[in-house]
């Protein structure tokens, strides 16, 4: 029998996230938690995480949205995680049972120790609802640089840089501007290559590609930098999860130009494949910002575009957090 359980990953104005302590005596006790707690019979997630928090902390959920689905198997249990993400509440915090309780930068969760099945939480807290994947460089470099600014103007904390027509000597140059201006606007940064150049060239981590990651064994880098994927199918996300990358792409949602021979999943299919994995997941293809409340409805961590997300048509869709 899987435990249902119904958790919060509360955010203040000031971006922190709320984490408390369970009691010594209870299943992994003495770890911090996103608060929350089990679903009784037919209650529906919504409900169940506005008692348990009114319950746990004296607050009143105003505004939140599904945000990842865990499934993890303990010793002695195996618990589903139905976490949402709480942006607004009225009240102030206070563990009602006399639970330490402790507002964190989501950059510093990582210091608390945690349940394991929290793990892919903590990932999913740190990621924006956007992933922005370049269009191909071409041409003037510098009109290049200036659409990506646009974007990250916008709003946009997560890039992946994609320059496959260009020489390594001249991807690694690009990788280094596009780093410092990703630098500036406090954003991640992958690159879509190799592994061991990602990590010589100074990216804060790796985007495999589908071919790429089904030859991998293992997670190719180490726990301090990104390890993202392309997948199309269950057989590839299995292996995603397998070797231990930290999110993947998912698609096509919907029929694209760049991969028009490419069958598209549907939103079902796509709700479907992600329905087990254990790490956030975007949506990739045909799909823009405003389509994140679906995604979002449909398990994944937000959405994945180049065009949607690209200069300054990001600016009039407005893809921040």
């Amino acid at each position: 029998m899987v435990l249902q359980v119904a958790a919060g990953a509360i955010f203040n104005r000031q971006g922190q996230v709320l984490l408390s302590k369970r009691p010594l005596y209870v299943h992994q006790g003495n770890l911090w938690e996103f608060p929350g707690g089990k679903l009784k019979p037919g209650e529906e997630v919504r409900q169940a995480l506005s008692r348990e928090l009114w319950e746990e902390l004296g607050i009143q959920v105003l505004q939140a949205r599904p945000l990842l689905q865990v499934h993890h198997d303990y010793p002695d249990r195996s618990v589903l995680l139905h976490v949402w993400r709480v942006d607004r509440f009225s009240g102030t915090p206070k563990g009602q049972e006399g639970q330490p309780v402790v507002w964190v930068s989501p950059e510093n969760l990582n210091a608390y120790p945690l349940p394991a099945a929290n793990h892919a939480v903590v990932t999913a807290v740190c990621l924006p609802p956007t992933y922005l994947i370049t269009k191909e460089p071409a041409g003037n470099q510098m009109a290049f640089l200036s659409s990506l600014r646009q974007s990250l103007q916008a709003g946009v904390q997560l890039v992946q840089l994609r320059a496959k027509k260009l020489s390594p000597e001249h991807y690694q140059n690009l990788t280094w501007k596009v780093q410092r201006l990703c630098f500036e606007y406090k954003a991640i940064l992958l690159v879509n290559t190799v592994p061991a150049q990602a990590a010589e060239w100074g990216a804060d981590g790796v985007h495999l590609t589908g071919n790429h990651l089904m030859h991998l064994s293992h997670r190719p880098l180490p726990a301090n930098k990104w390890v993202a994927a392309s997948c199309h199918n269950a057989a590839q996300l299995a292996h995603a999860a397998n070797i231990g990358v930290d999110f993947a792409v998912l698609g096509p949602v919907f029929h694209t130009s760049t991969h028009p021979q490419a069958l598209p999943l549907g939103w079902e299919r796509f709700q479907t494949l992600i329905a087990q994995i254990p790490f956030p997941v975007y949506a990739l293809g045909g799909v823009g910002p405003e389509h994140l409340k679906e995604a979002w409805s449909r398990g994944a961590q937000g959405i994945a575009a180049i065009r949607a997300l690209w200069g300054d048509r990001a600016g009039s869709f407005g893809v921040s957090p």
